[in-house]
């Protein structure tokens, strides 16, 4: 059996695409598949998988080197787990920029491609078979779309996203700025979660300078909501930087879905200093608005520098 997962702190397109190449690999090839999440998923996920009634995958509690793996949205090994060089990585499906660092134990095959998100790659592999997805794989292609494009405002979204997911919304019958909407409300749904696991929720680590910083975003509609928090916010990132040998400084960034802004937690001198000379502001407050920017993976960490 094969084992199919993103990347921690998983998103909507993380799990969506595990559960949707688990589907074509079980359909479509002789292969046996079963979809795994590397964390708590957060409520916009949540609402997708429920909508579209589909299981929530199990956690991946360990993985050894008899253990054959496809990896969905992630090529970065600090966003897998330890072991994972000593699996069999059968196939690797991404729309991130390469990392680098992960290793194999024999030839793999891999797809990366310059989409808005996983969801669509898989889409375009399956070839003619899009025609056989049922109702559930085909709304959980369309929910990947929408949720890392933000309904296409992302500056990562390409014209065959669009295509892709208003062939989709049309296949479904969907009206789909009203379902995004949907979407978008159930992110921001934050109030079944502490602190800390605000942090961590969409968090990736990345180095700036020599300096391990972690990125951390929260998309909504509500941010108004998230900043009320910002005491505790900032609280509990001094526990996690506290907890995280690896982490010396954390970003958190609240994404204004509808404004088309972020809000970033400029709390001491250090992440003062990367917002000022990254961005081209003076940050002097401990917050500072950044208009226009929403994509963490085309704008914040190509930006980045001290």
């Amino acid at each position: 059996m094969i084992k199919v997962f993103g990347h921690k702190s998983p998103d909507t397109d993380a799990t969506c695409s595990a559960i949707i190449w688990s589907w074509y690999l079980n359909e479509h090839t002789s292969k046996d598949a079963q979809p795994f999440i590397l964390g708590e998923l957060n409520s916009e996920t949540s609402f997708v998988l429920n909508k579209w009634k589909v299981d929530t995958p199990e956690t991946l509690e360990t993985l050894s080197a008899n253990d054959s793996v496809v990896i969905v949205d992630t090529n970065n090994p600090q966003e897998l787990p330890e072991t994972i060089a000593d699996t069999q990585i059968v196939q690797l499906i991404d729309h991130h920029k390469l990392v680098g660092g992960l290793s194999t134990n024999a030839p793999v095959d891999i797809t990366m491609r310059p989409m808005a998100c996983t969801a669509t790659l898989l889409y375009d592999l399956m070839g003619d078979k899009v025609e056989t997805l049922p109702e559930n794989i085909a709304g959980l292609i369309l929910s990947c779309i929408l949720s890392d494009t933000l309904e296409f405002r992302s500056p990562t979204t390409t014209p065959h996203d669009k295509e892709v997911a208003e062939k989709l919304a049309q296949k479904l019958s969907i009206d789909l700025h009203a379902y995004a909407m949907e979407m978008f409300e159930a992110k921001s749904d934050i109030s079944d979660f502490t602190d800390i696991g605000l942090v961590r929720l969409d968090s990736k680590k990345y180095d700036i300078g020599g300096t391990n910083f972690r990125i951390s975003v929260l998309e909504t509609t509500t941010p108004q909501k998230v900043l009320e928090r910002k005491e505790g916010l900032i609280s509990a990132i001094q526990e996690l930087i506290a907890e995280e040998n690896d982490v010396d400084e954390v970003l958190l960034f609240v994404i204004d879905i509808l404004n088309e802004e972020a809000t970033v937690l400029t709390y001491n001198d250090l992440t003062k200093k990367v917002i000022s000379s990254s961005f081209g502001v003076q940050a002097s407050d401990d917050t500072e608005v950044l208009k226009g920017i929403v994509s963490r993976k085309k704008q914040i960490l190509p930006s980045l520098t001290l």
